[in-house]
């Protein structure tokens, strides 16, 4: 799913949408017990409580593709008849109608997701009848030929609130506030199936994590039965392991420069893309020769590729390209570039030292406070 098909999906969860039919919840405590369960006609629930659950929606199909948002697709041996593929399209086809299977899939969801808090699982079934497009891209909602029936999944940690004063207005008194348990912004969720081309695509899912590093494998594998996906972390430090590898000891500052260069561009010539930029093994390649890595170092490049990312692995841009940094770091000074001015750092020799040189105007400031440069008897003409 790239970032427009996404974005129509989140356009359903608005005020006089009937898109959503059901809604299941299952109130899981920090030892693992099943504390309450919720199954209902969404619209049966009071107006506040949808108001807040559309929140929780929409912030389950937020972030970075690449980053928080992944989209997990099946080979043909994932989706076998026993297979956890074969699960969710049972609970897709069900329509979460099936009290038995609802709560099979809590007892997977708990078995296999390591969280020692409390949280909370929503799972909700929603038929989103597509409109068709005309050539301008103007939606004709007499004009659609398909439904999309999915689950969207959103599991919510739990939290007990903060102590504190409030204002009683029964007893006209500042008071003890009672705590309650909370229900927070989702942490991890999935869409299934995923819409891709604006059309139902049973062969992949879009999966959800609020932090980036913390993909709960355990719990794809076991209840999403997909390939897990890489973090940008690990991303990046195969990127830098391979740039390594490669370069060994000619990892010199002006190729490393010339480098993220390149990826500056490469990204700014790619910003209105609907997906993000990736970057195979033969593109890392042309990226390294278009730097000034010489042919010679490039002779280790597929080994060092192959064994740092692996064969087929492609890189996401973003994931290397630090999120628009360019950081320069010794054990004693730490310097960040704007990456469309690294022309403004240099290396030089002088009386036999090794320097970084910054290129810098009169706007100089030193912990927030502007300072000159020069004095005005040693201003340079």
């Amino acid at each position: 799913m790239n970032k427009r098909e996404i974005s129509e999906i989140k356009k359903q969860f608005k005020k006089d949408n009937n898109a959503i039919t059901r809604i299941c919840g299952c109130y899981v405590d920090a030892e693992k017990q099943i504390k309450t369960k919720l199954k209902e006609a969404f619209f049966a629930l009071s107006e506040e409580e949808i108001f807040k659950y559309y929140e929780i929606f929409k912030k389950t199909l937020s972030g970075t593709l690449g980053k928080n948002l992944h989209n997990l697709e099946y080979s043909i041996h994932d989706e076998g008849p026993d297979s956890a593929h074969a699960f969710l399209m049972k609970l897709r086809e069900e329509k979460l109608t099936d009290d038995e299977t609802v709560d099979a899939f809590y007892e997977k969801v708990i078995e296999s997701y390591d969280y020692g808090e409390n949280y909370y699982i929503i799972l909700i079934h929603s038929a989103y009848d597509i409109p068709g497009k005309a050539l301008d891209g103007e939606e004709m909602f007499d004009a659609s030929d398909e439904v999309y029936h999915h689950i969207l999944c959103c599991i919510c940690p739990v939290k007990l609130s903060e102590p504190g004063l409030s204002y009683n207005e029964m007893t006209n008194a500042i008071e003890e506030r009672p705590r309650d348990w909370w229900v927070q912004p989702p942490m991890t969720g999935f869409l299934f199936p995923a819409f891709n081309d604006r059309s139902t695509d049973i062969h992949g899912l879009l999966y959800f994590s609020k932090n980036p590093e913390e993909l709960h494998t355990e719990f794809i594998e076991a209840c999403l039965g997909a390939p897990s996906p890489i973090s940008f972390k690990a991303q990046k430090e195969a990127f830098h392991e391979i740039l390594t590898d490669t370069l060994g000891e000619e990892c010199e500052y002006e190729i490393v420069r010339q480098i993220h260069e390149t990826l500056a561009e490469l990204e700014e010539e790619h910003k209105e893309d609907m997906e993000p930029v990736t970057l195979g093994k033969s593109q890392v390649r042309e990226l390294l020769e278009k730097s000034g890595v010489q042919p010679e170092q490039l002779e280790h490049f597929d080994k060092a590729y192959e064994e740092a990312a692996g064969e087929d692995t492609a890189i996401l841009l973003p994931a290397i390209t630090g999120a628009g940094k360019f950081a320069v770091k010794t054990p004693d000074v730490d310097i960040k570039v704007n990456p469309d001015r690294l022309d403004l750092v240099e290396t030089k020799f002088i009386d036999g030292r090794r320097f970084l040189v910054i290129a810098v105007e009169d706007n100089v400031e030193v912990n927030g406070m502007p300072v000159k440069m020069w004095s005005a008897e040693n201003r340079p003409s």
